[in-house]
């Protein structure tokens, strides 16, 4: 079996709008690509791109999916809130939530999207692929079941999970987000349930400003069954794979989950606009790795991974394809330009051992409570 790689071009026509600008686009008004978001198709399209270039497309399954019906969204997501996006969507666009604007067209976009997460779901659920990635676009990990977050505007993992559960393919899922930016969205859609295991391994106080404390556990059903991992700015490669090692996968095995989804963000890496992190490809390459380990141990090798953040244009399509040469086994490789630099930039002992003592103190404290 193949690795599957799902991908729709529809998903890069996504806009928002003239988000940036305060004056109507026209005449001596040039417009900006994205409307001006830091969430720009750029970074995904040259991603797919140099899996055409090295050659690696053709060792994986590539292909695009049908959009999630409404069926699958109100799983989700309330009527009031899908009517509301869909008319809007049908006319210029506009935005209905916090830092999540659409132009015309967004909730096709945004159906297409999540419907790239189902596919890979459902496909390595019913034996079909050995594994998957969805480049999804617009991204899901912030959307909560009323309100568009962060770019996000469809929660597609979610929409996937539920769509897999009920069809009978899936009953407990474990959900890794490693996005640099706290999963808000998917934490709150099950922070009461006890089916979805939700882990959030993230930069501290990034964004949301809010959430992401590792003091939040679930509640009811689902005390226990949400765990973050709020690292501190500058954490680097060794930081994270220690935090996969003593957090990570031992949350995994207790859990036994029957399927491991993963939001896979790459915007933890060194060169990212929007984060203060030190990863490089070869952590995200590890990060996969030790995932891939975990699912065949528990899982059957039940892994798909769901596109979420990442906005350095020129660096996210070298951590795509590191995740992928894993993934799928390949043997070819896109050498990371920046690897030398970044090595040498990685934080010093001190740092490490300042945020070692912090990932043994989250992990007593997982371990520790009821």
């Amino acid at each position: 079996m193949k690795t599957g790689f799902f991908w729709d071009e529809r998903c890069f026509w996504h806009y928002g709008g003239d988000y940036a600008l305060t004056l109507p686009v026209g005449g001596l008004v040039q417009p900006m690509v994205s409307g001006g978001l830091p969430e720009s198709p750029e970074s995904k399209r040259r991603f797919r791109n140099l899996l055409d270039i090295t050659g690696l497309a053709h060792d994986l399954a590539m292909q695009s999916a049908e959009p999630a019906d409404m069926d699958d969204l109100l799983r989700i997501h309330p009527a009031s809130y899908l009517t509301e996006f869909k008319a809007l969507s049908d006319g210029t666009g506009g935005e209905l939530g916090l830092r999540a604007p659409f132009g015309a067209g967004g909730f096709e976009a945004a159906t297409t999207s999540a419907g790239l997460a189902k596919a890979a779901v459902f496909q390595v659920a019913k034996g079909r692929l050995k594994n998957a990635y969805a480049l999804s676009r617009p991204p899901g990990h912030h959307c909560l079941p009323d309100l568009p977050n962060g770019f996000c505007l469809l929660a597609n993992i979610a929409i996937a999970i539920e769509a897999a559960r009920d069809q009978g393919l899936v009953e407990r899922v474990a959900v890794l987000d490693w996005d640099v930016h706290h999963g808000n969205g998917t934490e709150a859609i099950y922070y009461d349930r006890e089916d979805t295991l939700t882990i959030s391994l993230h930069q501290a106080n990034n964004y949301p400003l809010d959430t992401g404390d590792a003091a939040d556990r679930g509640s009811e059903d689902g005390l226990g069954s949400n765990i973050n991992i709020p690292l501190p700015p500058g954490a680097g490669h060794a930081s994270y794979l220690e935090a996969m090692e003593k957090i990570v996968l031992p949350a995994l095995d207790d859990y036994r989950p029957d399927m491991i989804i993963v939001a896979c963000g790459f915007d933890a890496a060194a060169l990212d606009p929007l984060s203060r992190m030190m990863a490089t490809a070869e952590t995200f390459k590890q990060l996969t790795a030790l995932t891939m380990e975990a699912a065949d141990d528990l899982c059957d090798g039940r892994l798909v991974l769901v596109h979420e953040g990442g906005y350095s244009e020129a660096y996210v399509p070298f951590c795509g394809h590191a995740v992928m040469e894993q993934l799928s086994g390949s043997s070819i490789i896109a050498p990371d330009p920046m690897a030398e630099t970044l090595h040498i930039r990685q934080p010093d002992l001190r740092f490490q051992e300042f945020v070692s003592a912090q990932i043994d103190e989250m992990a007593a404290m997982f371990k520790n409570a009821p």
